[in-house]
């Protein structure tokens, strides 16, 4: 239960996360605001990791760099996807790799769980593709913009590789020692502020943003760190396949504050995907 508690924390960080670096990204390039704050988390992580003790270990340290590579190989793909195709593909296509990669691997190496878990990882798989469906307010916007964004084979490539890409990092947290404390974490996102500077440099967009976009990096550097921290002990608690699928739950936090507080619409897919969020996580808890 306690890993179920720990993974719903995580995906209202990622969920809340999210939110921030959108609204930041709406007046600057994504990779600008991943810039900051990822070399952020680290520094954060530089004193948390201490306080909080533990010993990583070579292979822990290892799965700790495979997953950040991962991730922000993820992060750069997604971002890309999305700078060329339509996020009503890219997005419930990544969401639901994110959250079926670690399932599959998890009862490839043996997992199994109740009925009523597996019943609830379904819903959730469901609830992921539903709640990250673009808004009515998006679609409208991408229309009166004149953008014709296509989902050609260049954008279903970075598409699948993102998703893939975040999974795996799942995947590899997971493989994480329990008495490895957070520095398996703060490895991961060394190796991932390396290779967001490198696709920011590749990509020209190696500047800091200012003002408000600068004050919300900072906010997602917090958010990201208390997310993949509490990831992380949710691993440890409880098997991949459940708990990953909980901590992919993350966009039904996103739509909700953008529903709160920038008076976005919901669309009728997006509220059923939200209660099917709930359920499962329900079922999953009776694990």
């Amino acid at each position: 239960m306690i890993g179920v508690l720990l993974a719903m924390l995580a995906a209202v960080g990622y969920g809340v996360s999210d939110f921030a670096g959108g609204v930041a990204s709406r007046r600057v390039a994504a990779l600008r605001v991943v810039v900051v704050s990822y070399p952020l988390s680290v520094l954060i992580l530089l004193v948390v990791a201490p306080l909080v003790g533990g010993h990583s270990d070579t292979a822990s340290t290892l799965w700790g760099v495979a997953s950040g590579v991962a991730s922000g190989l993820a992060v750069w793909w997604f971002y890309a996807a999305l700078a060329s195709g339509p996020m009503a593909v890219v997005s419930p296509l990544t969401a639901v790799l994110v959250a079926g990669i670690p399932v599959l691997v998890g009862m490839v190496t043996g997992e199994r769980s109740s009925p009523p878990a597996y019943v609830g990882i379904v819903c959730a798989l469901i609830a992921v593709v539903l709640v990250s469906k673009e808004s009515p307010d998006d679609v409208t916007e991408e229309i009166t913009g004149g953008r014709k964004l296509r989902f050609d084979r260049r954008v279903a490539l970075l598409t699948v590789g993102s998703g893939v890409a975040f999974g795996l990092a799942f995947v590899c947290l997971h493989a994480t020692a329990p008495a490895s404390g957070v520095w398996p974490v703060l490895f991961a996102r060394v190796a991932a502020t390396v290779v967001v500077w490198v696709a920011a440099l590749v990509t020209g967009q190696f500047r800091a943003p200012r003002g408000e976009p600068l004050r919300l990096a900072c906010y997602v550097s917090v958010l990201d760190v208390a997310a993949n921290v509490a990831m992380q002990y949710a691993f440890h608690s409880g098997l991949l396949s459940l708990i990953s699928v909980i901590g992919s739950l993350y966009p039904a936090a996103t739509v909700l504050l953008a529903m709160v507080l920038l008076g976005e619409r919901a669309g009728p897919l997006q509220k059923i995907g939200m209660a099917m969020a709930l359920g499962s996580v329900a079922l999953i808890a009776t694990a």
